[in-house]
């Protein structure tokens, strides 16, 4: 088990930040660098069928050691790092038996990772905790799943005792900014169903997310000089204004949880003559999801009837749909995770992804993949940690999954 955290240690190092600018795929060559070398690692240790394709997928098979039929299942992570914080030249911290009491993380800085902002710290008192050191992200998603998977599949190899059918795994690329999944190749996968090992705290397992749409609003202005502007100037700022002003306050991601859905502004730019809005929509449910679109675009319609028509174009996109409706079809992979985290010895925590996962798209894809935890806490920041035992702990429920299949 040690493995796993000499792993993660050494994985962080590379820098795999994605960039959602690059039409390129991976969108960083640092990514196809660390690909090249996952897929040495996994062939060293004894995986079969190893490739890194053109686009920097990663995958790679521990074959059957029995002699009967049972299903194919697949473990995925993610190789890049999120844009939102630096991934360059992370300096991990190793705390040993945690007191409790406030992290230093850069004293320089005065940066601390405390209990008092982060309750949860109090749960890992007398672990072994890797940290940022105040100036990047960590990196534990993805580089704690990868970790976790090699390390599961090492330790089968080495164990032959343990019977187990077909194995497969995938590391991809670019699942920060949404393109995890848009060139996978299910069918060379071969797996029957798979999990991400992408969540977060220990014991969480989700197999519902948000079904989301994007939509790029663009208003057009008419600039007139202010002082002979009455009747003439047509301020696309304020026309901005009005439409943001035009949707429920209470129904924004600070104000909302659990299975309430939002309307997101991301981004909001533009002067007189222009203005650029972005927002994000999410909701669980499909018909309430259908519903929001449909208000916004009424919205739009009468911004138009009021300052003209094309004043407001809008650009709505869907971008990925809530894989419960695809899982709910067969329970029993949700089933076997519950009962593999239970026999690690961990309380399950099922709850829906606030968000997307790359399992979403390929459960639409034909492969149904729920989410298992990696361990982690606070991604995509310099407050980011993980416990070293959670990490063994999904590398214990990997294994579970692994020997209830071949139970089943």
């Amino acid at each position: 088990m040690q493995n796993v955290a000499h792993r993660f240690l050494k994985y962080v190092k590379y820098e795999t930040t994605s960039d959602e600018n690059s039409s390129k795929c991976p969108s960083t060559d640092g990514q196809m660098v660390f690909a090249k070398d996952l897929a040495a690692e996994l062939k060293a240790i004894g995986l079969t069928d190893v490739s890194v394709d053109e686009n920097g997928y990663v995958m790679g098979t521990v074959p059957s050691n029995i002699d009967r039929k049972i299903p194919v299942v697949g473990f995925i992570s993610h190789m890049d790092t999120s844009p939102d914080m630096s991934g360059k030249n992370v300096n991990p911290q190793i705390i040993e038996n945690y007191d409790g009491k406030d992290i230093i993380l850069n004293k320089d800085k005065n940066i601390v990772l405390s209990p008092s902002d982060f309750p949860e710290l109090k749960d890992y008192i007398g672990k072994t905790l890797i940290t940022t050191d105040g100036t990047t992200l960590l990196g534990a998603d993805d580089k704690a799943g990868i970790a976790e998977i090699v390390t599961a599949y090492e330790y089968l190899i080495s164990h032959p005792e343990i019977k187990h059918g077909t194995i497969k795994v995938c590391i991809t690329p670019d699942e920060e900014i949404g393109r995890g999944a848009d060139k996978f190749d299910v069918k060379k996968f071969g797996a029957d169903f798979a999990y991400t090992i992408d969540g977060g705290k220990l014991g969480e397992l989700e197999y519902e997310n948000f079904n989301a749409a994007s939509a790029k609003i663009i208003i057009h202005g008419r600039n007139v000089h202010p002082g002979t502007a009455k009747g003439k100037m047509k301020n696309s700022v304020l026309i901005g204004v009005e439409l943001a002003s035009m949707l429920p306050l209470e129904e924004t991601p600070e104000n909302t949880e659990g299975y309430e859905g939002f309307y997101h502004i991301n981004n909001f730019n533009g002067n007189v003559e222009e203005t650029h809005l972005y927002y994000i929509i999410r909701d669980f449910d499909k018909e309430n999801f259908e519903n929001r679109k449909n208000y916004l675009l009424n919205l739009i319609n009468k911004l138009n009837e009021k300052y003209g028509e094309g004043t407001v174009e809008i650009d709505l996109k869907d971008q990925y749909y809530n894989m419960r409706e695809i899982i709910e079809k067969d329970m029993s992979i949700v089933e076997i995770a519950l009962k593999a985290i239970e026999k690690a010895g961990v309380k399950p925590d099922v709850s829906p992804i606030r968000g997307g996962t790359d399992g979403a798209r390929l459960s639409y894809m034909g492969l149904p993949t729920p989410n298992i935890f990696t361990g982690g806490h606070n991604f995509h920041g310099k407050y980011e940690y993980i416990p070293i035992f959670a990490m063994e702990k999904a590398v214990e429920v990997i294994l579970n999954i692994v020997k209830l299949v071949t139970e089943k």
